[in-house]
């Protein structure tokens, strides 16, 4: 009983690890550090205060229609980048991830702005619910905590690494920084003779 057990366990894991390892790859690369400061940019603009203001009185099946269309647009984006990926277009899927950025950064803006009358629809408030109880679950994985635990220490020494480097030489006083300055102003001044 105790080899099938660990079978089971180690399969269980194998299963697990793909699932977590492209959750934080999502959550903390590209989410975090893409995505989430574009969806912060784009709720700063008026445009989209405006938007939002008329979103408020659109009627939620106009809301829920340009949602669909625009995450359809979305996702297919992403399917076909990684088909490019696959095929070895590595540039061009890359060009086409980078560009569908923005626009999921405006779908989840829109979701966001418009979360209760999209989730007044039954359905669209089951798959929702279900999506979030299947990253809850993800989350609570002993494998996704000590993974984040590591990812959380891997930042903390790229941090402290790049302050380090910013320091040494980037810094107003540093030797470094004294000599491109130099440099910089000798390439203006050649500049300007020409």
């Amino acid at each position: 009983m105790r080899i099938i057990d660990s079978i089971l366990h180690k399969l269980s894991i194998l299963i697990q690890l793909p699932l977590v390892i492209i959750f934080i790859l999502f959550e903390e690369v590209i989410w975090e550090g893409i995505a989430q400061p574009i969806y912060n940019k784009f709720r700063s603009l008026r445009v989209l205060q405006k938007i939002e203001t008329k979103l408020q009185v659109t009627h939620r099946s106009v809301i829920l229609f340009s949602f669909i269309i625009i995450f359809v647009i979305v996702e297919a984006a992403g399917i076909f980048a990684g088909i490019l990926f696959v095929q070895g277009q590595i540039l061009l899927g890359l060009g086409l991830y980078i560009t569908k950025i923005p626009i999921a950064a405006f779908t989840f803006w829109l979701f966001k702005v418009s979360k209760e009358k999209l989730l007044s629809y039954g359905w669209f408030d089951w798959i929702y619910t279900k999506i979030m109880t299947l990253f809850e679950w993800l989350k609570s994985l002993e494998i996704y905590q000590s993974t984040m635990q590591n990812v959380r220490k891997v930042k903390e020494i790229i941090k402290t690494k790049f302050r380090a480097f910013k320091e040494k030489y980037f810094a107003e006083e540093s030797a470094f920084a004294k000599r491109f300055k130099r440099l910089y102003i000798h390439m203006k001044k050649l500049f300007r003779q020409e």
